[in-house]
């Protein structure tokens, strides 16, 4: 993908006393290039999104609406952020927002965005100052993580002197046709507009490191709506100018400085030695596999999710693991998700998104049999992705993880390791059983001839992503029955204290 800079928007100057056919002019005019806009942009390797908030919560609903009457239906998905639903609130925070990230080619508008709901939680209490920071990190994060994969983010503020607050209220209350915009919220936002406007200022400065905030006044409907609309249209045409080479100010990211970690050699320590007697074997696999069975149970009751990640050499033995984890786990309680080349859904959209949306509920497992770090794997090492994406990948994953376990999750990520004679031998072995010939590929023995490559990938890896909240666990592999031993050993102690920690917590 491109990587393009955001468009150097502004509000643009809507002249408030525009004549009746003025005005209708101006709208025709608008119209016709927001769809024009639209239909370019169907072609184009990126999406917009619009966050829409604003202590003008009616008028938010209402340019939502307007934009809807003015914009191509077809290609405009309009989201709008209610209180979490109880599914919402068993994941972690940025979750609903990531299931309705629009793909390329469409425009999503989002009346209500991952800082606006903060501003309520603040003032009822409900929100620490770590919690808020924590919240504004994250929501920092998205926005760059977006901006970096080439999305055109907009963020507009609309904003609403008190007595005009006031004064819409009361004229909404007097009309049956427009009663349905007011609720109790707002009156509520009215009657604490006071101790807001400093909680607001302080979000917009703190949510602005990235994208600015771009406020509009809402005391005039009419203008408001041409201000949103000349602004959406104004920054498309610009991105859309850019992206075909007409503005020369699209140049490519810089790779952001503090990207050069000193690697260390990981893989290099990993005792491949390590074996277990076939008789030791099958009495701590029945061992462990029974703890597994009751603390999975245990983990459901205390609502704690888990996430672990498989990542390894190919014929490295992760289905082997993967199937002893499971077999000790009732079906209704885990899910794994085995991880191939992305499909156009998911080309269309970050590579986070296919990981956010397959997040377990509170209490179950989720298990990737390949991960999001193919960004930093096969996607640097095959060249499908660009040097600034899989470098910035390091501090997007590790984001997207702290997300995890700030939510509770337990998350852990397993790298099970191989030397190439082992591989080899495996792969010759494939070959003669007719059950497993459909594991081995030509694309396989390819892969070794780039084995130091995905060394060096896999040790910056390890160096950049192994955090206290989410480490990397370096199995020896190339005894299958040790690797699975130690897998559900570590497993069970990690489940454990996370139990302990949430019963004492």
């Amino acid at each position: 993908m491109a990587e393009l800079p955001n468009p150097p928007v502004a509000v643009p100057d809507v002249a408030a006393d525009l004549s009746k056919d003025d005005r209708k002019a101006v709208i025709e005019d608008l119209r016709l290039g927001l769809v024009n806009a639209q239909y370019r942009l169907k072609d184009a390797n990126f999406p917009v999104l619009v966050l829409l908030g604003g202590r003008d919560r009616i008028g938010t609903e209402q340019v939502v609406d307007r934009l809807h009457e003015w914009m191509d239906g077809r290609y405009l998905d309009s989201w709008f952020a209610t209180p979490r639903t109880e599914e919402e609130r068993t994941r972690p925070g940025l979750w609903r927002f990531w299931r309705a990230m629009p793909p390329n080619g469409r425009t999503g508008l989002f009346a209500g965005g991952w800082i606006v709901l903060n501003i309520r939680a603040l003032m009822r209490g409900d929100l620490g100052r770590s919690d808020y920071r924590r919240r504004v990190l994250h929501g920092n994060n998205l926005e760059r993580l977006l901006v970096d994969d080439g999305v055109l983010l907009l963020k507009i503020w609309l904003d609403l002197p008190a007595e005009a607050m006031k004064k819409r209220l009361d004229k909404l209350h007097k009309n049956p046709a427009q009663a349905r915009y007011a609720e109790e919220l707002d009156w509520e936002i009215h009657e604490t507009y006071d101790k807001a406007t400093p909680l607001i200022e302080r979000m917009l400065k703190d949510s602005s490191d990235v994208v600015p905030w771009q406020v509009i006044d809402g005391s005039d409907e009419k203008a408001r709506d041409l201000a949103v609309a000349r602004l959406i249209h104004e920054a498309m045409e610009w991105r859309l100018d850019a992206a075909n080479g007409v503005v020369a100010d699209a140049a490519p990211a810089a790779v952001r400085e503090g990207d050069e970690h000193p690697i260390v050699d990981h893989l290099a320590n990993v005792k491949l030695q390590k074996t277990i007697a076939y008789d030791k074997y099958k009495e701590r696999l029945k061992k462990f596999q029974v703890k597994l069975h009751d603390l999975s149970l245990q983990m459901r009751e205390q609502k704690l999710a888990c996430v672990l990640a498989f990542e390894g050499w190919d014929a490295a033995g992760k289905g082997g693991v993967i199937r002893r984890v499971t077999q000790a786990i009732s079906a209704r309680d885990c899910k794994v998700f085995p991880i191939a080349a992305p499909t156009d859904e998911e080309l269309a959209r970050n590579y986070l998104w296919r990981f956010w949306r397959r997040l377990p509920r509170d209490g179950y497992m989720h298990i990737f049999d390949r991960s999001w770090y193919g960004r930093v794997l096969v996607e640097r090492v095959e060249g499908f992705a660009t040097e600034s994406e899989w470098r910035r990948a390091y501090d997007e994953i590790n984001d997207f993880e702290s997300q995890l376990t700030e939510h509770g999750n337990l998350v852990l990520k397993f790298w099970l390791h191989i030397d190439p004679h082992e591989q080899l031998a495996r792969f010759r072995a494939r070959e003669q059983t007719h059950y497993k010939k459909y594991k081995i590929t030509d694309e396989d023995y390819r892969n070794r001839e780039r084995w130091e490559d995905y060394v060096h990938a896999v040790n910056e890896m390890v160096t950049r992503t192994d955090t206290k909240n989410a480490p990397w666990i370096l199995v020896p592999a190339n005894d299958k029955r040790y690797a699975r031993i130690r897998v559900l050993k570590i497993l069970c102690k990690q489940m454990e204290a996370a139990l302990e920690g949430s019963l004492h917590g």
